[in-house]
């Protein structure tokens, strides 16, 4: 599996040859998502990205997931008015999100859409990356919970809201964490293990040694290879777990 992680990093660098992007409207503003096919797809993997925005990065993540076999789609969260270059201009955007939940999930449920009208696969993972994690908890949280087979998060964020519990009834989480994840403390995970634990929702949390916040993004400084290869062979067999069948 390393060698297939190594080979699908540096062979998608550019776009997947079925790919397309996907321009969608909510409530008169402008979104863009990336749609990935899969031939003969075993299920559907909605992809929710970090806070700068959806880059090449998810869109890499895509396309290996086609190739993989899995329909994907990188819904956006912020619409093509909101500026994400600057670190201010990312935690406006993301705080703007965290202080109003209603809108979201409006947003969520719209790219979830978006992917259903797309894509023929049944069963439905959604995952996603830092501020995508935790988006991708809140629908795991939300009344819409049972519309996906499992939740998956890397390097995501874990507080709960105040307001919002675990009932036990939500479907499995997955959770990849950093060793040395700065970002995420190893309080927040033992808090979040806890709420989960007590409610009875199914779950697995691994952590990786040494593989700081953001482990998983190809090119950077806090590229941590060991925590990507084993994160993504851990997602690979939950989706083959969650969506056999398709």
């Amino acid at each position: 599996m390393r060698s297939v992680l190594i080979f699908l990093a540096l062979a998608l660098t550019a776009s997947y040859a079925f790919a397309d992007e996907v321009a969608y409207g909510i409530d008169g503003e402008t979104f863009s998502g990336y749609y990935a096919p899969a031939d003969n797809p075993r299920g559907l993997v909605l992809i929710v990205h970090d806070w700068d925005g959806l880059t090449d990065y998810e869109r890499r993540r895509a396309d290996m997931l086609a190739e993989a076999g899995y329909d994907a789609f990188t819904l956006d969260m912020f619409g093509e008015q909101t500026p994400t270059q600057t670190v201010e201009h990312r935690r406006a955007a993301t705080g703007a999100l965290y202080a109003n939940r209603e809108r979201m999930r409006t947003l969520l449920y719209e790219g979830l859409a978006q992917a259903r009208a797309r894509s023929s696969a049944e069963g439905l993972v959604v995952m996603g990356y830092c501020f995508g994690g935790a988006v991708t908890l809140e629908m795991a949280r939300s009344e819409r919970a049972d519309q996906a087979a499992g939740y998956a998060t890397f390097h995501g964020g874990l507080a709960t809201p105040e307001g919002q519990t675990w009932s036990g009834d939500e479907p499995p989480i997955l959770v990849m964490h950093g060793g040395a994840d700065r970002s995420v403390t190893v309080n927040q995970v033992v808090a979040f293990w806890r709420e989960l634990e007590s409610a009875g929702t199914p779950y697995t949390i691994e952590v990786y040694s040494g593989a700081p916040h953001g482990f998983s993004v190809f090119d950077s400084s806090r590229y941590h290879e060991r925590a990507d290869t084993e994160s993504w062979e851990a997602f690979m067999d939950f989706l083959d777990e969650r969506l056999a069948g398709g």
